[in-house]
């Protein structure tokens, strides 16, 4: 049997970028959460997927919502990664953010912003899995924002 805290252990040892998934609620009221759990699926069709825990206070909104927005942070946006992560009552009011063409909310000044129709939602244990259609991006030079060990991170230089 694998022990839980062993397994977080392992998959801190996998660094990886930032991101922000946001949503609408039924009320038209922003939903979002600071997630690493990001990659692409496809290119043809675009997809990508996210996962989310079953015990969130977000599930409904993002399972019901029918899209969803990625904004892949850059390396100075911490603040806003640990609003989105803490879950502060405020954190929409803490950031500046739009409205993209699904209508779901997407973080001004990120590297990327991927705007989503939602596809399919997935079980996956103590998860969901949500696996989206590309519709929209807009995309911005600079450095993203990394996470490996637990912590954040810079990038470090390209090898030669």
């Amino acid at each position: 049997m694998i022990e839980a805290a062993e397994f977080r252990n392992a998959l801190g040892r996998f660094a990886t970028g930032i991101a922000i998934v946001t949503t609408m609620d039924n009320n038209g009221m922003p939903m979002g959460l600071t997630v690493n759990s990001f990659n692409s699926v496809s290119l043809d069709p675009p997809l990508v997927l996210w996962s989310l825990d079953k015990g969130s206070n977000q599930m409904e909104a993002f399972c019901n919502s029918g899209f969803y927005g990625v904004s892949i942070l850059a390396h100075d946006q911490q603040l806003a990664s640990n609003l989105f992560a803490a879950m502060a009552d405020d954190r929409f009011e803490q950031v500046d953010w739009s409205i993209a063409q699904t209508g779901a909310p997407l973080i001004d000044g990120a590297l990327a912003r991927i705007d989503c129709t939602t596809e399919q939602v997935i079980e996956g244990g103590d998860h969901v899995i949500l696996l989206g259609r590309v519709v929209d991006i807009a995309v911005s030079q600079g450095d993203p924002l990394v996470y490996y060990g637990g912590g954040y991170r810079a990038l470090a230089q390209p090898l030669a």
